[in-house]
């Protein structure tokens, strides 16, 4: 079986990737991670044996590459205070509309958040987000409907 071009892919899903990269992360690192992810893609998809689901599988890759990400973060190496910053330009990056709701999708425990994102900015269905959370389909709707009761209280009662 042969596979679509590379570019074809690219064209087709970079949406997806970048929105699921944004998600996971964040904005800040957003862009490195999903650089990261068509990078590994791409060295992989001369590999692939079937042209099923590539979405799927592309945004298992850029999940993958968050939580690497998330793991990288986590091994920080200690340094000198940085330089004073004073009198250097700072750009104003607006808050997106839906800030608020990021920010309480960000306080959710990693588990859920993964799976909010998962399901709702990657468009995955509860057996791709059990695959790609190592886990099964009713778990993955376990954590979803247990980070949507949490969203749904903190709005109903931000305090």
């Amino acid at each position: 079986m042969s596979l679509p071009p590379f570019q074809h892919l690219v064209d087709d899903h970079w949406r997806d990737v970048a929105r699921l990269a944004h998600g996971l992360v964040g904005p800040s690192y957003a862009e490195d991670v999903a650089q990261q992810a068509w990078t590994q893609a791409l060295a992989a998809y001369p590999r692939l044996t079937h042209a099923r689901n590539l979405r799927s599988w592309l945004l298992t890759i850029t999940h993958r590459c968050a939580m690497d990400h998330h793991r990288s973060a986590r091994r920080t190496v200690p340094h000198d205070d940085p330089p004073s910053l004073a009198g250097t330009a700072t750009v104003d990056h607006p808050e997106p509309p839906d800030g608020e709701l990021w920010a309480r999708v960000a306080a959710l425990p990693a588990r859920q958040r993964e799976a909010v994102v998962l399901r709702f900015v990657g468009d995955l269905d509860h057996r791709a987000i059990a695959t790609a959370l190592g886990t099964t389909p009713g778990m993955s709707r376990r954590l979803v409907s247990d980070a949507l009761a949490t969203l749904r209280l903190d709005i109903e009662d931000p305090s």
